[in-house]
């Protein structure tokens, strides 16, 4: 059975989910477990249009590409957001 972090992403370079955790954790500086991905924004401590911001910006430069922010702002999760920017 494949999980989500373990399907491939040709037009990412490989950039899975799991990288996607790392980077939210990281970059943006909000502990994140791989539970709360598909969790709708109300439901994270503390998450703001400023984490959004931060996400776009250090997205980007990991997955090598623009990510659809028009899209993005319609997102209601993290995991919608990991979706537009491995699909475009």
């Amino acid at each position: 059975m494949t999980t989500d972090s373990a399907a491939p992403v040709p037009a990412t370079g490989g950039f899975t989910l799991d990288d996607y955790v790392r980077l939210v954790t990281e970059e943006i500086g909000m502990p994140l477990h791989p539970g709360q991905v598909a969790a709708d924004f109300d439901e994270l401590p503390d998450w703001d249009s400023l984490h959004l911001l931060k996400l776009v910006t250090a997205l980007e430069p990991a997955i090598g590409r623009r990510v659809p922010v028009g899209k993005v702002l319609e997102a209601r999760s993290l995991k919608e957001i990991y979706e537009l920017a491995v699909t475009g």
